[in-house]
């Protein structure tokens, strides 16, 4: 499924590194505005334990992973949404995005400059969901024009729509997010096909520097940040986008070494890429079988023929079942053959929503 997450922020935030570091590539990380003028696209898998261990099971001659898509678009400055550094045009890019990445400054380097002149995390985001705000608010301008006229050449059908959009024009004129604004079932389609840059899920990534890597919430901004993404209800990661950057570039071998020395896990890196499937509200089935075992990437809540239907439209146009079971299942026990005789391969039907980690072979005729 193609949904992107747009990555923005201030100029020399720390996007482009993080990036580099996504999608191992090359994109100029410069100390200065505006280095990134075309938005770069990078296609990464999805860090996933669950596909390993199904390679151990069915030793398959192909393994596909999961992937989410991410956009690397150039920083906004206080005034964008009037035209300020070309603010307009990636404003524009933001909007065909499917969720957003905020990157915030955390760490102080005089050798970085700072397009505001003082590293000040809340400032920043500040500035940033300013412009987004005044966007939403000239695109709910200028819908409200149209549907205006509409409604006084006698189409009735558009009264509802106009009312919902001064709403929300208020609402978002207040200073709250568009996404913060509930409305009626029967026009989440109306709301949704505006495309408010506000409406979209949001990761804030708290890039710090190495020597708060051991202590994240040591330093006050990284303690004003947490408190403040957590008084929003939304998620915050904090890492390093430098070091993530020529964690990137190395071996698996020298990546533990690397990782070892800081105290870390696993890169911060794999928890953006997780997060930020999750804040598409995505998951993961599985196909699998000696040719090939994949991760199919599906909206949560679809069922079973719409499942089938991301591998190819004659799937669910003939659907007739499916075949399910869990990955837990076969990590415990290590065979098909072994699930059948417990009885824990199902057999469903057109209204089985599919659960995250579902193991599927699908039957149709058409």
């Amino acid at each position: 499924m193609a949904l992107q997450c747009g990555i923005v922020g201030l100029p020399n935030v720390g996007k482009s590194s993080l990036f580099n570091a996504l999608t191992q590539s090359s994109v100029p990380a410069e100390n200065y505005p505006f280095c990134t003028i075309d938005p770069h696209l990078g296609i990464v898998e999805l860090p996933d334990f669950r596909l390993l261990e199904l390679k151990k099971i069915y030793n398959p001659k192909k393994l596909t992973a999961s992937t989410v898509e991410f956009i690397d678009i150039a920083g906004l400055v206080k005034g964008a949404s009037s035209g300020e550094g070309l603010g307009n045009q990636f404003l524009g890019q933001i909007k065909q995005t499917s969720a957003i990445i905020h990157v915030v400054r955390c760490f102080a380097d005089n050798k970085i400059n700072h397009v505001n002149g003082k590293v000040d995390p809340l400032k920043d985001i500040e500035i940033i969901e300013t412009e987004l705000l005044l966007s939403d608010i000239d695109t709910l301008e200028r819908r409200k024009e149209k549907l205006q006229k509409q409604v006084k050449s006698g189409d009735q059908k558009d009264k509802a729509s106009l009312e919902l959009l001064e709403k929300l024009i208020q609402h978002c004129s207040s200073g709250k997010r568009a996404k913060t604004y509930e409305v009626e079932k029967d026009f989440l389609w109306f709301k949704k096909s505006l495309h408010l840059l506000t409406d979209k899920p949001i990761l804030y990534v708290g890039n710090i520097g190495e020597t708060d890597l051991q202590d994240e919430n040591i330093s006050k901004h990284t303690k004003d940040l947490t408190k403040y993404v957590k008084n929003q209800n939304n998620s915050i990661i904090f890492l390093c986008a430098s070091l993530e950057q020529e964690i990137s570039l190395l071996g698996k071998d020298e990546q533990k070494m690397f990782l070892s020395e800081y105290n870390l896990k696993e890169p911060g890196l794999n928890k953006v890429i997780r997060s930020s499937f999750n804040l598409l509200g995505l998951h993961t089935f599985f196909t699998c079988g000696e040719k090939e075992v994949k991760s199919w990437t599906i909206q949560k809540g679809m069922n079973a023929p719409q499942a089938a239907g991301q591998i190819h439209s004659d799937f669910e146009r003939g659907f007739i079942k499916a075949e399910v079971f869990n990955f837990k299942e076969i990590l415990e026990h290590r065979s098909e053959n072994k699930l059948k005789e417990l009885g824990l391969i199902k057999q469903e039907g057109k209204t089985y929503i599919v659960k995250d980690g579902d193991c599927m072979f699908f039957r149709f005729n058409v």
